[in-house]
């Protein structure tokens, strides 16, 4: 067949889908959402997108690869205009290639999730579909970043897929969940709306999603904020645009009582103070996310003495070790913020309690990206090992007044120095002397300085000019280990 017959025809086809069908569009606006084509052109850096596989579009999602902020990426958005954006063996070939032409150039994966589910007509074929592509989305783990979009339903194994994302981005209108409301509803007994078990509140709370978005705009606007922030890939670096001074002082940290508000603390060390939090609504007493310092992309975890006393608690570890296991897979620095009073007080049987301690020891110590602690307040026991140790980081610094001990300061009193209250007139005012006692001569930084367990007592106004230099000390960090497949995580 000549050119002059098989070309209109072609262009006509394309130009068919690319208008899709009105009225399924329609239901898709009434419904407060984007259409797939147009979530992707607000991803994409202009007329940069190029589809794969055009002319398959009856299999309910398009693909290709596109720039954003100047970055190649590769991504696939279900298209829920058609066929409800269900998930077969076709639908999957095709974000499957995008996948596989991901891992050969090095390039990230995003996924804008809209889905009604598995294309049921296609039986265990569907099923199929889903596996290959969650063991594709674990197979590119630590290769290249990937970024879910939950921009509609994500239920079932589809919320699996997100799961295994590095980062997952929840819309106003998104729902992720394994079992519906009239399944939950059902095996508790009680009527539960979709909302109520995936909507976006109950996905940041849970910890399902780490950044939650008003609307879809606001989503992809995020992630074209986090691809810019992060390297195309494990042999990458980051881009590196300085765009604050170095050694910027802070005067307002000298001035401190507590270092309670950790969140005010990061974003004055940040450069133009921007810090996006990642899990911000869940495990509150442990805060994560990334900033810039000098340009350089660093992955923050830090405790929150506001809450719970910083206490480290199961989901708190994990979020912890979760994010510190994303940043060593791209060599993305590590810096720790430590204000914690230990591990949380806890009545139940604590072997769940000591395996997310040993969870977040694990991954610190694992991690061969460069590390470096500062110590602002209290760094109890766990804390302190996990999080502010020799043993886990590269560089620790500590704060004026920062108390290092194996058990609180009243604790620690009340074993070492008790004999010293006995028989006080004023059993209460001896006491608070004697914490003082201890908090400055025994347990405080000084004299973990003097005993090599802390590099330096900075001054707080200097803070982000002693973390630009340290990070930029440890660029070059190299560090070998015994030759093994992998270690054993406690989960």
């Amino acid at each position: 067949m000549s050119v002059e017959r098989t070309l209109p025809e072609v262009l006509s086809r394309k130009a068919a889908i690319l208008e899709g069908d009105a009225q399924l569009i329609a239901r898709q606006k009434q419904a407060g959402k984007l259409t797939a084509r147009e979530r992707v052109g607000l991803l994409c850096d202009e007329n940069s997108f190029v589809e794969i596989d055009v002319l398959a579009a009856e299999c309910g999602v398009i693909a290709g690869y596109a720039t954003i902020e100047g970055n190649p990426v590769y991504l696939y958005a279900q298209d829920f205009t058609v066929g409800g954006g269900a998930v077969g063996e076709k639908h999957a070939k095709k974000a499957l290639k995008a996948m596989e032409m991901a891992r050969k150039t090095g390039c990230p994966v995003i996924a804008l999730l809209d889905s009604a589910g598995a294309r049921l007509a296609e039986g265990a074929g569907a099923l199929d579909a889903y596996a290959a592509l969650a063991a594709a989305s674990a197979k590119l783990s630590g290769v290249v970043p990937q970024i879910a979009l939950i921009l509609g339903p994500c239920g079932g194994t589809a919320s699996v897929i997100a799961q295994l994302s590095d980062i997952s981005i929840q819309a106003g209108k998104g729902e992720m969940f394994v079992n519906g409301p009239l399944v939950v509803s059902a095996a508790g007994c009680k009527n539960v709306d979709m909302d109520e078990i995936a909507g976006i509140e109950a996905s940041l709370k849970s910890g399902g999603a780490m950044l939650g978005a008003k609307t879809e705009e606001e989503a992809i606007a995020l992630a074209r904020k986090l691809v810019a922030m992060l390297p195309v890939n494990n042999l990458d670096e980051a881009v590196f645009s300085a765009n604050d001074t170095a050694d910027r002082p802070i005067a307002e940290f000298d001035a401190l009582d507590s270092a309670d508000d950790v969140r005010s603390i990061i974003g004055s060390l940040a450069d133009e103070g921007e810090f996006i939090e990642l899990y911000g609504e869940f495990a509150s007493s442990m805060i994560t996310g990334l900033m810039k310092l000098d340009g350089r992309t660093v992955a923050v975890i830090a405790n929150d003495p506001s809450k719970d006393e910083g206490r480290l608690t199961v989901y708190g570890c994990k979020k912890a070790a979760r994010l510190v296991c994303f940043a060593d897979s791209f060599s993305i620095p590590v810096l720790s913020l430590v204000s914690s009073n230990g591990m949380k007080i806890n009545t139940a049987p604590q072997g769940e309690l000591a395996r997310s301690g040993a969870a977040l020891l694990y991954q610190m110590s694992d991690a061969t990206c460069p590390k470096v602690s500062v110590i602002l307040g209290n760094a109890i026991g766990m804390a302190y090992a996990s999080m502010g140790s020799k043993a886990v980081s590269d560089v620790v610094y500590a704060w004026p007044g920062a108390v290092i001990s194996a058990v609180t300061t009243a604790i620690g009193t009340q074993m070492l120095l008790g004999d010293e209250m006995t028989g006080s007139l004023d059993p209460a005012a001896k006491r608070l002397e004697l914490e003082e006692k201890y908090a400055t001569q025994i347990a405080d930084g000084v004299s973990a300085a003097k005993n090599g367990y802390v590099d330096d007592v900075i001054q707080p106004s200097l803070t982000r000019q002693a973390l630009c230099r340290a990070f930029d000390m440890l660029s070059g960090k190299r560090e070998e280990r015994i030759a093994k497949k992998h270690g054993n995580m406690p989960l």
